[in-house]
């Protein structure tokens, strides 16, 4: 199938992230979200990160231009009717995903995808709140999403190989690239990830080393571009605890359990950069 209009729920970091990448590659983007001010936040946010691109030269300023003409800022749900594709993300939770695919499934003509941003859920379950399974997956992009080149597309056990390729199809055309992932808790990348993160916060809780050591040890140890609890710090840890929590529930095994001291942090709402202490403390 061909896809032309895309829309994209939720207009926080990642989904303003999506929306820019869609609109920069030449669809039609609209960008919704039921909170109004967040949403104005989304749009301003992609302006000043085009802004950015064009005084560092990496995009003209007819480009930009371009860009934001093919994107529309939207408050209805019902918008979903004009587009060929939908992509969610918003809250890493369950209810309120199937709340919404269920609206979308009313409102999405009846050849459109449904896709989810999820990182951790089982895009089976959630494409059972829908009377089109089959044109339901997952798209995993990676944060930043106009930096980061990689895109999980998930298969639940009902999604069709043409909705798998035109999904695939289209990260290419967004100059990403693609990886086929099984439907298990945290698909890929944050199966592997989300342990390592939650080893290193371990090792703080048993004073094997501070924070600062411990991600200096991984940044050149083991070559990583930025150490596990910066990381953490960076990708939220309440979010972090989210995710090692489906593990744990998915798996039932006792390697995903998370550790106390993240337990604690997120009851102290110490959720790292976002609200300005984590391992680290964020002016």
């Amino acid at each position: 199938m061909e896809i032309n209009k895309v829309m994209i729920i939720g207009a926080g970091q990642m989904g303003s992230g999506i929306a820019q990448v869609c609109a920069q590659s030449g669809y039609d983007v609209l960008l919704h979200d039921m909170n109004e001010e967040a949403l104005d936040k989304g749009m301003k946010n992609i302006e000043k990160r085009l802004n950015r691109n064009v005084e560092k030269e990496r995009m003209t300023a007819s480009e930009k231009t371009e860009t934001l003409h093919r994107l529309t800022a939207s408050g209805s749900l019902s918008d979903a009717s004009s587009c060929d594709i939908v992509i969610e993300a918003i809250v890493e939770n369950m209810d309120v995903k199937t709340k919404v695919f269920a609206d979308l499934d009313k409102f999405a003509p009846a050849h459109a995808i449904l896709a989810s941003n999820t990182s951790s859920l089982p895009i089976t379950e959630i494409a059972a709140a829908t009377n089109r399974p089959s044109q339901v997956i997952g798209m995993h992009f990676m944060n930043p999403v106009p930096v980061m080149k990689l895109v999980e597309i998930i298969r639940g056990l009902q999604s069709s190989d043409e909705t798998y390729q035109a999904i695939e199809n289209m990260a290419k055309s967004l100059n990403k690239t693609p990886v086929e992932v099984k439907d298990f808790p945290g698909f890929v990348s944050n199966r592997v990830l989300m342990p390592m993160i939650n080893e290193a916060i371990y090792t703080v809780y048993e004073g094997v080393a501070s924070p600062e050591d411990i991600d200096t040890v991984m940044k050149l140890g083991t070559n990583h571009p930025m150490g596990p609890l910066t990381l953490a710090d960076f990708i939220g840890l309440d979010t972090c605890l989210y995710i090692m929590e489906v593990l744990h529930e998915g798996f039932g095994d006792s390697k995903y359990r998370p550790c106390p001291l993240l337990r604690q942090y997120v009851k102290a709402g110490w959720l790292g950069k976002k609200s300005g202490r984590g391992f680290y403390q964020y002016n």
